[in-house]
């Protein structure tokens, strides 16, 4: 079992989960995070002062799958979050780790079955 946990643009959520329901992955956790990277921010004028925003707005997703389908799931954010052919700084990033264990609340059950 893995946790998969990328870091999209807000705008490439839609297509991102279309691309996950077409590979069969359909839980998945959303949140609305706030982060830099190599975007490093962006400079707004608001009443006549400048100031620096240096925590740009994203979506993290968390995806717990059993080990077939960690490829799947990791190429369909590939595709759906990608700007362009090429990609653009910003787009995101994807981290998988190791899951111990996964129990369901509601049965008890445990371990892949439970995902």
């Amino acid at each position: 079992m893995k946790l998969i946990i990328a870091i999209i643009q807000p705008t490439k959520l839609e297509a991102v989960k279309e691309a996950l329901s077409q590979v069969e992955v359909f839980r998945l956790t959303v949140m609305d995070v706030q982060g830099f990277g190599r975007q490093k921010g962006y400079t707004e004028v608001y009443r006549g002062h400048e100031f620096t925003v240096n925590l740009l707005r994203k979506i993290e997703l968390q995806i717990a799958v059993n080990e077939d389908f960690v490829e799947p799931t990791v190429n369909a954010i590939i595709a759906a979050g990608r700007t362009g052919p090429e990609g653009k700084i910003g787009d995101g990033k994807i981290f998988i780790l190791p899951m111990d264990d996964c129990i369901r609340i509601r049965t008890g059950e445990r371990g892949p079955e439970a995902i």
